[in-house]
C-alpha cells in the first residue's frame, strides 16, 4: 500500500533525541510511504513514490499529517475496581500516602485485582487498550503490581501476554512485584523486600521461560522507590537480583521524595527512570551522561492536583533523553491517552508540540528499548502509524479533550477509528 499527499509527514528519524536536539521531526511535505509486509519500505515525496510506484494500491492522505503511533512507556493498564471513592477523598484534602498508610491506594485495587480472575482482568484490560489504540498508541508498556503476592502476579503476566498474542497492540511487559508492601508484611517492608528478591523473582524467572513466546523477551522489573514503599537499599536489593537473573530494569523515582533512585538507576544502567517530579540537579546531570531515559508523567501530578512537574527544561539543558507517558492508572492518572499528555506537557512543561511528540514516539520507544522497531517513521520498521484528522503537527497539544487520529495504522493494517479495536477500515 502507497500511502500518499499527507500534508506533513513526520519521519523522526535518526534514533532518539537527547537535550536541546530534542523535537526534530523530520517533516516531508507533501509526503508518501509505501509498506510491505508490515514494514516501511520506502519513503519520500508523493511526487516520487507515484512515480515509482504505479501500480501499487493507494491510500489518500490528503489534508492530514501522517507520524508515528505514539508509544507509551509507562502504565499500570490491568487491574481490578476503581478507587472513585479516594479521589473525592483527596479533594477533600487527604494526602496520597495518608491514604495509602489507611488501607487504601494501592491496597484498595490489591484486594480488587486478587479477587478478580483471569477472564475479569482479560475484559477489563482490554477495553481500556481499545481506548488507547483508538487515540494513537500502537506500542504500550504495561506493569504487573496490583497482586503483591505470587500467584495474583503470575495471573496478571498470563492475561498480558494474552492480550500481546491477541494484538493489534504490542505490550512491553514489566514485573512490578516491589509496588507497595504486602499487607501480609505490614510493618515488615525489609520482610517483603527479601520475599520479592528471594521467592517472588526466581519464580517468574522460571515462569516466564515456559509460558512466554520465544520472541518475546524477558519482562522489566520495577520498584517504587519512594516513602512509604521501598527505600533505596532496599530497591537497590530488588534490581540488582533482577540484573542478576537476566531482567532489564526500570524505577518509579522522585515522585514526591527524593531517594536517590534517578541515580541508583543509571548506575544499575536501567532503561528508564520514571516520575522525576523532586529529582536534584546531580541526578539530573548523571541521567544526563547516560542512556538511562527521563519519562515524564505529567498526568499523575495533574491527576493529584500538585503543581510541580517533573523540571523538563533543566533535562533538557543537562542533555537528558526525555520522553513522556500517561502512567494510566486507577489511583491517580485513569488517562489512556497520549495526546492529552502531550497537551499537558506542553503547558505544565514548557515543551512545544514538536518536543512533545518527539517525547512520545521515538524517545519513548527508546525507554522500553524497542527503537528499533517503532518509534518512526524509516525504512525498515514496523508500518506503526497515524493518520491525522488535521494538517498541521501543531494542533497536537494545542487541542485537547478531542480525538485527532483518524486512522490507525499497525503493521500495515489499516483501521478506522470510528469503527472499532479490532475491526479493519
Amino acid at each position: 500500500m502507497l500511502i500518499h499527499s499527507a500534508t506533513q509527514l513526520l519521519t523522526i528519524a535518526g534514533g532518539p533525541q537527547r537535550g536541546r536536539d530534542l523535537g526534530e521531526l523530520g517533516i516531508i511535505e507533501n509526503g508518501a510511504l509505501l509498506i510491505r509486509e508490515e514494514k516501511i519500505y520506502d519513503i519520500g515525496t508523493t511526487q516520487a513514490l507515484r512515480k515509482k510506484y504505479p501500480e501499487e494500491p493507494t491510500l489518500d492522505a490528503s489534508g492530514s499529517v501522517l507520524m508515528p503511533g505514539f508509544v507509551d512507556p509507562h502504565t499500570h493498564l490491568i487491574w481490578g475496581g476503581d478507587r472513585a471513592k479516594e479521589f473525592e477523598m483527596r479533594l477533600e484534602g487527604t494526602h496520597y500516602l495518608d491514604i495509602l498508610k489507611a488501607g487504601g491506594g494501592i491496597l484498595s485495587t490489591l484486594r480488587d485485582t486478587r479477587k478478580a480472575s483471569l477472564e475479569m482482568l482479560l475484559t477489563q484490560t482490554r477495553s481500556r487498550l481499545r481506548r488507547t489504540f483508538s487515540t494513537g498508541t500502537t506500542t504500550i508498556e504495561v506493569k504487573t503490581g496490583y497482586g503483591l503476592q505470587t500467584a495474583t502476579e503470575l495471573r496478571m503476566l498470563k492475561a498480558l501476554l494474552t492480550l500481546d498474542r491477541q494484538g493489534p497492540l504490542d505490550i512491553a511487559i514489566t514485573f512490578l512485584g516491589a509496588h507497595a508492601i504486602a499487607p501480609e508484611f505490614k510493618g515488615d517492608p525489609q520482610g517483603y523486600t527479601d520475599h520479592v528478591t528471594e521467592i517472588m523473582l526466581p519464580i517468574v524467572s522460571d515462569w516466564w521461560g515456559t509460558h512466554a513466546p520465544r520472541h518475546q523477551n524477558k519482562p522489566f522489573v520495577d520498584v517504587f522507590c519512594e516513602t512509604g514503599a521501598f527505600d533505596l537499599a532496599q530497591s537497590r536489593q530488588v534490581l540488582e537480583k533482577a540484573k542478576e537473573l537476566g531482567f532489564p530494569l526500570k524505577i518509579h523515582a522522585d515522585e514526591f521524595d527524593n531517594l536517590g533512585g534517578a541515580s541508583l538507576a543509571v548506575e544499575l544502567g536501567a532503561a528508564s527512570a520514571d516520575h522525576l517530579v523532586v529529582t536534584f540537579d546531580e541526578d539530573i546531570e548523571k541521567l544526563a551522561n547516560s542512556e538511562t531515559v527521563a519519562v515524564s508523567l505529567p498526568c499523575t501530578p495533574f491527576g493529584l492536583a500538585h503543581c510541580d512537574y517533573t523540571p523538563a527544561q533543566k533535562m533538557l539543558d543537562a542533555g537528558v533523553i526525555l520522553a513522556l507517558a500517561t502512567d494510566c492508572n486507577p489511583g491517580t492518572a485513569w488517562n489512556e491517552s497520549m495526546q492529552f499528555v502531550l497537551a499537558l506537557a506542553c503547558r505544565s512543561m514548557k515543551l512545544t508540540p514538536a518536543q512533545a511528540i518527539v517525547a512520545s514516539t521515538i524517545n519513548s520507544a527508546y525507554a522500553i528499548r524497542r527503537d528499533d522497531r517503532v518509534g518512526s517513521l524509516e525504512i525498515g520498521k514496523e508500518a506503526d502509524m497515524l493518520l491525522l484528522t488535521v494538517p498541521d503537527y501543531r494542533q497536537l497539544g494545542y487541542r485537547f479533550g478531542t480525538n485527532l487520529v483518524k486512522k490507525v495504522i499497525k503493521r500495515g493494517q489499516v483501521y478506522s477509528v470510528d469503527i472499532g479495536y479490532y475491526q479493519t477500515a
